[in-house]
Protein backbone atom coordinates (compact mmCIF):
# COMPACT_ATOMS: atom_id res chain seq x y z
CA UNK A 1 0.00 0.00 0.00
CA UNK A 2 1.37 3.38 -0.94
CA UNK A 3 0.89 6.48 1.14
CA UNK A 4 -1.27 9.03 -0.61
CA UNK A 5 -2.73 12.38 0.25
CA UNK A 6 -6.53 12.43 -0.02
CA UNK A 7 -9.08 15.06 0.92
CA UNK A 8 -10.28 13.89 4.32
CA UNK A 9 -13.40 16.06 4.26
CA UNK A 10 -14.81 14.17 1.29
CA UNK A 11 -13.65 10.80 2.56
CA UNK A 12 -15.37 11.30 5.90
CA UNK A 13 -18.49 12.82 4.46
CA UNK A 14 -20.43 9.58 4.57
CA UNK A 15 -19.60 9.16 8.27
CA UNK A 16 -21.14 12.49 9.15
CA UNK A 17 -24.63 11.24 8.33
CA UNK A 18 -24.42 8.28 10.75
CA UNK A 19 -26.02 8.23 14.17
CA UNK A 20 -23.70 9.23 17.02
CA UNK A 21 -22.47 6.22 18.97
CA UNK A 22 -20.50 5.66 22.15
CA UNK A 23 -17.53 3.35 21.89
CA UNK A 24 -16.53 2.20 25.36
CA UNK A 25 -13.85 -0.31 26.30
CA UNK A 26 -10.75 -1.30 28.21
CA UNK A 27 -7.02 -1.16 27.42
CA UNK A 28 -6.87 -4.97 27.08
CA UNK A 29 -9.19 -7.84 26.24
CA UNK A 30 -7.08 -10.76 27.48
CA UNK A 31 -7.01 -10.47 31.27
CA UNK A 32 -6.93 -13.88 32.91
CA UNK A 33 -8.05 -12.38 36.23
CA UNK A 34 -11.46 -11.69 34.65
CA UNK A 35 -12.23 -15.41 34.45
CA UNK A 36 -15.16 -16.12 36.76
CA UNK A 37 -16.06 -12.48 37.37
CA UNK A 38 -16.41 -11.13 33.82
CA UNK A 39 -15.52 -14.08 31.61
CA UNK A 40 -17.30 -17.36 32.26
CA UNK A 41 -15.59 -19.65 34.80
CA UNK A 42 -14.73 -22.11 32.04
CA UNK A 43 -13.32 -19.48 29.65
CA UNK A 44 -10.02 -20.26 27.96
CA UNK A 45 -7.62 -17.79 26.37
CA UNK A 46 -9.17 -18.50 22.96
CA UNK A 47 -12.56 -17.36 24.34
CA UNK A 48 -11.45 -14.01 25.76
CA UNK A 49 -11.88 -11.77 22.71
CA UNK A 50 -15.25 -13.22 21.73
CA UNK A 51 -16.59 -12.87 25.27
CA UNK A 52 -15.10 -9.39 25.71
CA UNK A 53 -16.73 -8.13 22.50
CA UNK A 54 -20.13 -9.40 23.61
CA UNK A 55 -20.14 -6.57 26.18
CA UNK A 56 -17.81 -3.82 24.97
CA UNK A 57 -17.64 -2.45 21.43
CA UNK A 58 -14.02 -1.31 21.36
CA UNK A 59 -10.60 -2.05 22.84
CA UNK A 60 -7.17 -0.47 22.85
CA UNK A 61 -4.54 -2.52 21.10
CA UNK A 62 -1.29 -1.50 22.78
CA UNK A 63 0.54 -4.69 21.77
CA UNK A 64 1.08 -3.32 18.25
CA UNK A 65 3.37 -0.69 19.79
CA UNK A 66 5.86 -3.47 20.56
CA UNK A 67 5.33 -5.99 17.76
CA UNK A 68 2.99 -6.47 14.82
CA UNK A 69 0.72 -9.50 14.64
CA UNK A 70 0.52 -11.67 11.54
CA UNK A 71 -2.18 -11.15 8.95
CA UNK A 72 -3.92 -14.38 9.97
CA UNK A 73 -4.06 -13.18 13.56
CA UNK A 74 -5.67 -9.89 12.52
CA UNK A 75 -8.22 -11.77 10.41
CA UNK A 76 -9.01 -13.94 13.41
CA UNK A 77 -9.54 -10.82 15.53
CA UNK A 78 -12.06 -9.57 13.00
CA UNK A 79 -13.86 -12.91 12.82
CA UNK A 80 -14.08 -13.38 16.59
CA UNK A 81 -15.64 -10.00 17.38
CA UNK A 82 -19.25 -8.89 17.29
CA UNK A 83 -20.70 -6.64 14.60
CA UNK A 84 -20.01 -3.01 15.37
CA UNK A 85 -16.81 -3.75 17.29
CA UNK A 86 -13.80 -1.48 16.71
CA UNK A 87 -10.09 -2.01 17.42
CA UNK A 88 -8.09 1.10 18.33
CA UNK A 89 -4.50 0.04 17.75
CA UNK A 90 -1.32 1.92 18.60
CA UNK A 91 1.30 2.78 15.97
CA UNK A 92 4.51 0.74 16.30
CA UNK A 93 7.22 2.37 18.37
CA UNK A 94 9.65 1.89 15.47
CA UNK A 95 7.65 4.58 13.64
CA UNK A 96 6.77 6.92 16.49
CA UNK A 97 9.75 6.67 18.84
CA UNK A 98 12.72 5.22 16.99
CA UNK A 99 12.35 6.78 13.54
CA UNK A 100 10.23 9.66 14.86
CA UNK A 101 8.11 9.66 11.67
CA UNK A 102 11.06 10.26 9.33
CA UNK A 103 11.98 7.66 6.73
CA UNK A 104 9.31 5.28 8.03
CA UNK A 105 7.50 4.66 4.75
CA UNK A 106 8.15 0.91 4.63
CA UNK A 107 7.21 0.37 8.28
CA UNK A 108 4.08 2.47 7.85
CA UNK A 109 2.99 0.57 4.74
CA UNK A 110 3.36 -2.75 6.57
CA UNK A 111 1.24 -1.46 9.46
CA UNK A 112 -1.40 0.05 7.18
CA UNK A 113 -1.76 -3.26 5.36
CA UNK A 114 -2.83 -4.84 8.65
CA UNK A 115 -5.20 -1.97 9.39
CA UNK A 116 -6.86 -2.49 6.03
CA UNK A 117 -7.85 -6.01 7.08
CA UNK A 118 -9.81 -4.54 9.98
CA UNK A 119 -11.11 -1.67 7.88
CA UNK A 120 -12.49 -3.99 5.22
CA UNK A 121 -14.07 -6.11 7.98
CA UNK A 122 -15.66 -2.97 9.51
CA UNK A 123 -13.67 -3.51 12.69
CA UNK A 124 -11.32 -0.51 12.65
CA UNK A 125 -11.50 2.35 15.14
CA UNK A 126 -9.09 5.29 15.42
CA UNK A 127 -5.49 4.11 15.23
CA UNK A 128 -3.51 6.31 17.57
CA UNK A 129 -0.06 7.70 17.07
CA UNK A 130 1.50 8.20 20.49
CA UNK A 131 4.49 10.51 20.17
CA UNK A 132 7.39 10.19 22.58
CA UNK A 133 8.13 12.70 25.35
CA UNK A 134 11.10 14.08 23.36
CA UNK A 135 9.04 14.82 20.22
CA UNK A 136 8.97 18.63 20.45
CA UNK A 137 8.11 21.71 18.41
CA UNK A 138 11.19 21.30 16.24
CA UNK A 139 9.61 18.15 14.76
CA UNK A 140 6.23 19.67 14.03
CA UNK A 141 6.86 19.79 10.29
CA UNK A 142 7.70 16.08 10.31
CA UNK A 143 4.41 15.41 12.10
CA UNK A 144 2.46 17.47 9.58
CA UNK A 145 4.07 15.72 6.61
CA UNK A 146 3.46 12.31 8.11
CA UNK A 147 -0.20 12.91 8.97
CA UNK A 148 -0.89 14.41 5.55
CA UNK A 149 0.48 11.25 3.93
CA UNK A 150 -1.85 8.87 5.76
CA UNK A 151 -4.80 7.40 3.80
CA UNK A 152 -7.95 9.37 4.46
CA UNK A 153 -10.28 6.37 4.47
CA UNK A 154 -8.80 5.20 7.78
CA UNK A 155 -9.46 6.92 11.14
CA UNK A 156 -6.49 8.15 13.16
CA UNK A 157 -5.74 9.99 16.40
CA UNK A 158 -2.60 11.63 17.80
CA UNK A 159 -1.36 11.70 21.39
CA UNK A 160 1.32 14.29 22.17
CA UNK A 161 3.36 14.26 25.36
CA UNK A 162 5.98 16.99 25.07
CA UNK A 163 5.13 20.20 26.92
CA UNK A 164 5.60 22.24 23.73
CA UNK A 165 2.20 21.02 22.58
CA UNK A 166 0.51 22.19 25.76
CA UNK A 167 1.69 25.80 25.62
CA UNK A 168 -1.76 27.37 25.17
CA UNK A 169 -0.02 29.31 22.45
CA UNK A 170 1.20 29.12 18.87
CA UNK A 171 2.53 25.54 18.92
CA UNK A 172 -0.57 24.02 20.47
CA UNK A 173 -2.76 26.12 18.20
CA UNK A 174 -0.81 24.92 15.17
CA UNK A 175 -1.22 21.31 16.30
CA UNK A 176 -4.97 21.64 16.76
CA UNK A 177 -5.40 23.40 13.42
CA UNK A 178 -3.37 20.68 11.69
CA UNK A 179 -5.49 17.92 13.23
CA UNK A 180 -8.71 19.71 12.28
CA UNK A 181 -7.52 20.21 8.73
CA UNK A 182 -6.68 16.54 8.20
CA UNK A 183 -9.67 15.41 10.29
CA UNK A 184 -7.60 13.47 12.80
CA UNK A 185 -8.62 13.33 16.45
CA UNK A 186 -6.46 14.52 19.32
CA UNK A 187 -6.09 11.89 22.04
CA UNK A 188 -7.30 13.27 25.36
CA UNK A 189 -5.21 11.77 28.16
CA UNK A 190 -6.44 12.28 31.72
CA UNK A 191 -4.28 10.94 34.56
CA UNK A 192 -5.56 13.34 37.26
CA UNK A 193 -7.27 10.58 39.25
CA UNK A 194 -4.17 8.39 39.19
CA UNK A 195 -2.00 11.14 40.67
CA UNK A 196 -4.64 12.50 43.05
CA UNK A 197 -3.01 10.72 46.02
CA UNK A 198 -0.17 8.44 46.94
CA UNK A 199 -0.33 4.89 45.57
CA UNK A 200 -2.14 2.32 47.70
CA UNK A 201 -1.24 -0.77 45.64
CA UNK A 202 1.87 -1.96 43.84
CA UNK A 203 0.03 -1.60 40.55
CA UNK A 204 -0.73 2.05 41.32
CA UNK A 205 2.89 2.64 42.28
CA UNK A 206 4.07 1.23 38.97
CA UNK A 207 1.42 3.12 37.03
CA UNK A 208 2.43 6.41 38.63
CA UNK A 209 6.02 5.65 37.65
CA UNK A 210 5.17 4.97 33.99
CA UNK A 211 2.24 7.25 33.17
CA UNK A 212 2.80 10.92 32.29
CA UNK A 213 1.13 13.83 34.03
CA UNK A 214 0.14 15.51 30.80
CA UNK A 215 -1.89 18.72 31.14
CA UNK A 216 -5.58 18.07 30.70
CA UNK A 217 -7.16 18.94 27.38
CA UNK A 218 -10.70 18.45 26.10
CA UNK A 219 -9.99 19.62 22.55
CA UNK A 220 -12.09 18.08 19.78
CA UNK A 221 -10.50 18.11 16.33
CA UNK A 222 -12.35 15.29 14.54
CA UNK A 223 -15.49 13.17 14.63
CA UNK A 224 -14.32 10.61 17.20
CA UNK A 225 -12.93 12.24 20.36
CA UNK A 226 -10.66 9.64 21.98
CA UNK A 227 -10.38 9.73 25.78
CA UNK A 228 -7.81 7.62 27.60
CA UNK A 229 -9.14 7.86 31.15
CA UNK A 230 -6.60 6.73 33.78
CA UNK A 231 -8.10 5.82 37.15
CA UNK A 232 -7.13 4.00 40.33
CA UNK A 233 -7.71 0.52 41.70
CA UNK A 234 -10.10 1.92 44.32
CA UNK A 235 -12.94 2.86 42.00
CA UNK A 236 -14.87 4.66 44.74
CA UNK A 237 -12.01 7.16 44.83
CA UNK A 238 -12.45 8.22 41.19
CA UNK A 239 -16.17 8.98 41.08
CA UNK A 240 -15.39 12.70 41.02
CA UNK A 241 -13.58 12.34 37.69
CA UNK A 242 -16.29 10.07 36.27
CA UNK A 243 -18.80 12.78 37.17
CA UNK A 244 -16.53 15.35 35.53
CA UNK A 245 -16.23 13.53 32.19
CA UNK A 246 -19.73 12.10 31.80
CA UNK A 247 -21.43 15.45 30.92
CA UNK A 248 -18.68 16.21 28.40
CA UNK A 249 -19.07 12.86 26.67
CA UNK A 250 -22.85 13.37 26.76
CA UNK A 251 -22.41 16.73 25.02
CA UNK A 252 -20.28 15.06 22.35
CA UNK A 253 -23.03 12.53 21.68
CA UNK A 254 -25.67 15.24 21.57
CA UNK A 255 -23.47 17.12 19.07
CA UNK A 256 -23.46 14.11 16.75
CA UNK A 257 -19.96 12.87 17.57
CA UNK A 258 -19.02 9.24 18.24
CA UNK A 259 -16.46 9.26 21.06
CA UNK A 260 -14.11 6.46 22.07
CA UNK A 261 -13.60 6.13 25.83
CA UNK A 262 -11.02 3.74 27.29
CA UNK A 263 -11.04 3.15 31.05
CA UNK A 264 -7.60 2.32 32.43
CA UNK A 265 -6.96 1.02 35.94
CA UNK A 266 -3.44 0.33 37.25
CA UNK A 267 -4.57 -3.26 37.79
CA UNK A 268 -6.42 -4.33 34.63
CA UNK A 269 -8.80 -6.37 36.78
CA UNK A 270 -10.65 -3.16 37.71
CA UNK A 271 -10.92 -1.77 34.16
CA UNK A 272 -14.21 -3.58 33.47
CA UNK A 273 -15.99 -2.20 36.51
CA UNK A 274 -14.53 1.24 35.76
CA UNK A 275 -16.15 1.10 32.32
CA UNK A 276 -19.42 -0.14 33.79
CA UNK A 277 -19.50 2.70 36.30
CA UNK A 278 -18.76 5.25 33.60
CA UNK A 279 -21.55 3.85 31.41
CA UNK A 280 -24.00 3.95 34.32
CA UNK A 281 -23.24 7.61 35.02
CA UNK A 282 -23.42 8.53 31.34
CA UNK A 283 -26.77 6.75 30.92
CA UNK A 284 -28.22 9.09 33.56
CA UNK A 285 -27.41 11.99 31.22
CA UNK A 286 -28.20 10.26 27.92
CA UNK A 287 -31.47 8.37 28.50
CA UNK A 288 -31.45 6.77 25.03
CA UNK A 289 -27.95 5.35 25.50
CA UNK A 290 -28.12 1.61 24.75
CA UNK A 291 -27.66 -0.48 27.89
CA UNK A 292 -24.37 -2.22 28.44
CA UNK A 293 -24.86 -6.00 28.03
CA UNK A 294 -24.35 -8.15 31.10
CA UNK A 295 -21.03 -9.95 31.40
CA UNK A 296 -20.63 -13.47 29.98
CA UNK A 297 -20.21 -14.78 33.53
CA UNK A 298 -23.46 -13.16 34.66
CA UNK A 299 -25.30 -14.28 31.54
CA UNK A 300 -24.19 -17.86 32.05
CA UNK A 301 -25.30 -17.72 35.69
CA UNK A 302 -28.72 -16.34 34.71
CA UNK A 303 -29.16 -18.99 32.03
CA UNK A 304 -28.34 -21.81 34.43
CA UNK A 305 -30.73 -20.40 37.04
CA UNK A 306 -33.57 -20.33 34.50
CA UNK A 307 -32.79 -23.89 33.47
CA UNK A 308 -32.96 -25.08 37.09
CA UNK A 309 -36.28 -23.29 37.54
CA UNK A 310 -37.77 -25.29 34.68
CA UNK A 311 -37.28 -28.57 36.53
Amino acid sequence: MSLVVVNRDSALGSQRTGEPKLYLGCPVWACGEWVGSFFTPDAKTRDYLRQYSSVFNTVEGNSTFYALPGRDTVRRWANETSDGFRFSLKFPRAISHEMQLVGAEAETTTFLDLLMILHESKRLGPTFLQLGPSFDRRQFDALASYLESLPSELPFAVEVRHRDYFDNGPIEHALDELLKRVQIDRVLFDSRALFSERPTTEAEKESQRRKPRSPLRRTVTGRHPLLRFIGRDNLDAIQFWIDDWAPIVADWLHAGLSPFVFTHAPNDFFAVEFAQRFHHRLSELVPNLPPLPVSPAQLQSQTRLKQRQLF
